[in-house]
């Protein structure tokens, strides 16, 4: 019999047994004649109880004693799967010794594991700035730059870094409700537009300074621009200075310009106008920057982008399905709106949605029958995954939150 002692607690097992294994390490060491060999095996031999130790976990090597015994290596469900990979490992037995009901809950449990470690650190790595104070010493005006990095990109170092953040998202804020209030009939008088127009100034004065600031406290300007929230920034400031720069379009000839304003809304300048001061919406992503809350979003569409897909793929299938359904049996109705597939796209849309905005309704019984299977399909399909959503939601920002005010 050899003697082994696993963590303190004594263990005997015949070579012969050892033997059948002996690309494992009990089985070499029942093997080699060469005690030099054997000693790089184990980590501790005694002398006087001729027994090799063993420095592992003896309750797992209970499963790796009864393997030698039975030639089956069972595994319980209340084992860590890493923890039990690590040892199965070092005493050099393979997973495919296990039953293989054993092995594939096994190997869920641990792609289960994996998927959790990975959603963990990427919930970390979401809180975590790009760059660290640490990465500014020795560097060009490092003490300077370091200074204004704590400024802009860490609100909890100090209290003008604090009220920076503040500004930021009330400036935003700011600029979308005077961007609403341009659209409005009554504002766009000749003292609206000034006001308008002065606001949207400083908004601007404020976010170029902010990106600016930014870029300076950048320690590594590749990585600066492949930021996803820089470049949010400098979404939020091109369109002021390409409005500046299309209408001092030839600013000289007063006549043209007087010419190209009359014919603003009709001409292709016009129109890019108007689609550079829409961009301005975009400036309400700023605020993720400072928001748990569309961070944890934005984290749960990335990690649930296959259900998202699906469900786009179950609309899809039912728009097209639904549309070609009620053409079949509305088409022939006089006066139908139902002329065409495609013109029954919108209300197949609308009744899986279960909005149901009437403008466009069936007239025979038939037709009827099948808006309630096409609504009924809709309420089954919303339901399935929009759960799932909402569950992983609520945990990634209960994590987030964790991790922040753990930081």
């Amino acid at each position: 019999l050899l003697n082994i002692n696993v963590g303190g607690k004594s263990f005997q097992i015949a070579y012969k047994v050892l033997a059948q294994y002996p690309v494992t390490r009990l089985g070499k060491l029942a093997l080699y004649t060469d005690p030099v060999k054997k000693l790089q095996l184990c980590d501790d031999y005694l002398v006087q109880k001729n027994e090799y130790f063993f420095d592992r976990d003896p309750s797992i090597f209970h499963y790796i004693f009864h393997f030698y015994r039975s030639g089956v290596l069972w595994m319980m469900d209340e084992m860590c799967p890493s923890n039990f990979v690590e040892e199965i490992e070092y005493w050099g037995i393979h997973l495919k010794y296990s039953q293989r009901c054993c092995r594939i809950l096994f190997e869920e449990k641990q792609d289960e594991l994996n998927e959790y470690l990975k959603i963990e650190k990427e919930l970390e790595a979401e809180l975590e700035p790009l760059e660290s104070g640490a990465q500014f010493d020795g560097k060009f005006l490092g003490r300077f730059r370091k200074m204004v990095w704590n400024l802009i990109e860490n609100p909890y170092s100090s209290v003008p870094a604090k009220i920076i953040a503040v500004m930021s998202s009330f400036f935003v804020l700011i600029s979308i409700v005077g961007m609403t209030l341009s659209t409005v009939e009554e504002m766009k008088n000749k003292t609206g537009k000034l006001w308008m127009e002065q606001m949207e100034m400083i908004c601007a004065i404020f976010f170029t300074s902010e990106y600016l600031m930014r870029l300076i406290s950048s320690s590594s300007f590749k990585n600066f621009l492949r930021a996803a929230f820089n470049a949010i920034d400098l979404v939020a400031i091109l369109p002021f200075y390409i409005q500046i720069l299309f209408e001092n379009l030839e600013d000289g000839d007063m006549q043209y310009h007087e010419e190209l304003h009359k014919v603003e809304n009709v001409s292709k300048l016009g129109k890019v106008l108007k689609l550079i001061k829409l961009m301005r919406i975009f400036r309400i992503l700023k605020l993720a920057r400072h928001s748990t809350g569309l961070r944890a979003f934005s984290f749960t569409m990335r990690q649930c982008y296959q259900q998202v897909c699906c469900l786009l793929l179950f609309i899809a299938m039912g728009v097209f399905t639904f549309s070609a359904l009620i053409h079949s049996v509305e088409h022939d109705v006089p006066g139908t709106d139902f002329t065409s597939i495609p013109y029954a796209w919108w209300w197949a849309a609308v009744s899986l949605s279960t909005v149901g905005y009437g403008d466009t309704v069936p007239d025979t019984i038939l037709g009827r029958m099948v808006a309630f299977v096409c609504i009924s399909f809709g309420i089954i399909l919303n339901g399935m995954p929009i759960s799932i959503l909402y569950n992983k939601f609520s945990d990634y920002y209960a994590k987030l939150k964790a991790h922040e005010m753990s930081q």
